[in-house]
């Protein structure tokens, strides 16, 4: 797979880069100014997001939007789309490239097995030293929900849910997930 060309007269790449890069069936983020590109996830992968998507809707609060395809820019040389979202509705109205950390209230990424190392170590780093307040980690393999609060620049793990058990939180929101129905 051949990456686009850097950008003319600038070495590392921008959220503002991304807007030139062809739609060609990959997904692209920058991590440190270097451009990441990856093939757009299968079927199960999509399903388990939009399952997910489909339990968190239901029950957020006027005020939050849960979304997918916008990214987050965690500095002007890091931009990542997690495959799930909270944020403050009103962020939207700002528009810009992507949202802020501090409308980030919740990021989830759907653990890959070919990509499992950018979204347990890479972003996990990354969205932790933005100050994002919880991250969370599906595994469709495992058929889990790993649950990470923000603690200090990085994040602690606070639990791990299995199907069939039913996870129950406070925040983003309030919210009771059967960890089952994701799958």
């Amino acid at each position: 797979m051949t990456s686009p060309a850097r950008p003319s007269g600038r070495e590392p790449w921008t959220v503002d880069d991304l807007q030139d890069l062809p739609e060609d069936g990959q997904d692209y983020e920058i991590f440190d100014g270097s451009l990441l590109v990856s093939p757009h996830a299968d079927v199960f992968h999509g399903a388990v997001a939009n399952r997910l998507r489909r339990l968190l809707d239901r029950q957020a609060p006027s005020g939050l939007l849960v979304g997918q395809d916008i990214g987050v820019s965690a500095k002007r040389s890091s931009y990542f789309v997690p495959d799930l979202f909270v944020a403050r509705e009103d962020a939207l109205g700002r528009g810009g490239p992507a949202l802020a950390p501090a409308d980030v209230l919740l990021v989830v990424e759907v653990v890959s097995p070919g990509n499992a190392g950018r979204d347990l170590v890479l972003k996990r780093h990354e969205y932790g030293v933005a100050g994002i307040p919880r991250y969370w980690l599906v595994e469709p393999r495992k058929q889990t929900l790993t649950v990470l609060e923000h603690v200090g620049t990085g994040y602690r793990e606070s639990q791990v849910i299995s199907a069939p058990e039913v996870y129950r939180t406070d925040g983003p929101f309030p919210l009771v997930l059967p960890v089952a129905d994701i799958f």
